[in-house]
């Protein structure tokens, strides 16, 4: 008896009850970036093979269309843009209020700009390339400048981070860091402010009018894992005393703190991990935009988890999710004997509360919106 295409048959006939909007693509090679370009089209980006696409795709009209679902037949995500990368895609964002794209690669410290194209054209082109010439690191992490002249901030260790204007290619901020830590994420809180974290989970807290950051780093017991961040803003005109970041490491632990006081987490919890795999190549934590207090977590395996963090308290317990999406696992349909499914990355909707997109290691990309029982 086959006992998992029974699950899969289970899970499908709970998802009808279970979501308001699924809807599934597959893609040739899997991503580990979603990228939104506007409020119905993202950009994913491959990072299996020697020549990668970057695509943008619109997102299912359907999820757009309220009460007149029925009279839109469109269900699938729809192809816009187009184009070919030299290099396998670790890092790709969307320059904001621009048609730009910057990404660095897996083993290149150089980073590349795209133009995304508009209705004239199909085609997603690079456009220029920044050389990092004074640092063989690879993997650099990118987040996009705030500012009216585009900017990344941008570096794949804490001593050699940098803002470069994308026109020029000039280095406009540099930190003044000695500190070899491998970045795990960094972000802006608004168009001077950033929060980067380190592999190690420190967290460095930094302005671009001034070289110095601050530091904080954990406890020496919490040490040992990878770690990475999500920050909790209202971009652009955030301000640091408005946000909160979640920590998650590789163990399972989760932090959140409150960055005007960052000498104790204010909230902690220990996931319960039974099926991990053995890469935290993909671990990601969000903040959803329009969902109070509630953050998703993927990368340990198929699932992606959302949690309420209102009942969370210092005590290192294990919450139960208010929501958790099995469906990467149960519709897979080829899979290599004992190839083990992992969430690649997942984002949150930036107006919908309940609407996540997520892929997965076998090519799958799903949008999908949960139903609230509880209203």
């Amino acid at each position: 008896m086959d006992t998992s295409s029974d699950e899969a048959e289970d899970w499908f006939m709970e998802s009808l009850h279970m979501y308001k909007d699924l809807h599934e693509f597959q893609l040739e090679h899997p991503t580990k970036v979603i990228e939104w370009t506007s409020e119905k089209s993202i950009c994913v980006a491959g990072y299996s093979s020697p020549n990668n696409e970057i695509l943008e795709l619109l997102l299912p009209l359907k999820l757009y269309a309220g009460d007149k679902q029925n009279l839109c037949p469109e269900r699938d995500f729809k192809l816009e843009h187009g184009g070919f990368c030299d290099e396998q895609v670790e890092c790709l964002r969307h320059i904001f209020g621009k048609r730009l794209l910057v990404t660095s690669g897996c083993n290149s410290s150089k980073l590349q700009i795209w133009d995304i194209g508009g209705d004239d054209t199909d085609f997603i082109k690079q456009t220029g390339v920044i050389n990092i010439n004074h640092t063989p690191a690879k993997g650099r992490k990118i987040a996009s400048g705030l500012t009216e002249n585009p900017s990344v901030l941008h570096g794949s260790q804490i001593n050699d981070i940098q803002l470069t204007e994308l026109a020029s290619g000039k280095v406009l901020f540099a930190v003044e860091s000695d500190s070899l830590d491998t970045v795990s994420g960094l972000q802006f809180v608004n168009s001077s402010s950033f929060v980067i974290c380190a592999n190690n989970g420190s967290l460095f807290v930094g302005d671009t009018r001034d070289p110095k950051m601050e530091h904080y780093t954990l406890p020496e017991c919490m040490s040992g894992s990878h770690w990475t961040f999500g920050l909790r803003t209202d971009l652009p005109h955030s301000d640091l005393t408005s946000c909160s970041v979640s920590r998650l490491s590789s163990c399972g632990l989760v932090l959140v703190s409150d960055l005007r006081k960052m000498s104790s987490p204010v909230k902690q919890v220990r996931l319960n991990l039974q099926d991990s795999v053995p890469t935290s190549d993909f671990l990601t934590v969000t903040w959803a935009p329009a969902l109070d207090s509630c953050l998703a977590v993927s990368g340990f395996n198929g699932n992606v988890l959302v949690f309420d963090t209102r009942s969370w308290t210092t005590d290192l317990k294990t919450p139960e999710p208010v929501f958790v999406h099995r469906g990467h696992n149960l519709s897979c349909e080829q899979r290599t004997a004992g190839e083990q499914l992992v969430v690649t990355a997942h984002v949150w909707h930036p107006w919908r509360p309940r609407t996540l997109l997520s892929a997965a290691s076998d090519g799958s990309l799903h949008v999908w919106d949960w139903v609230d029982k509880d209203h």
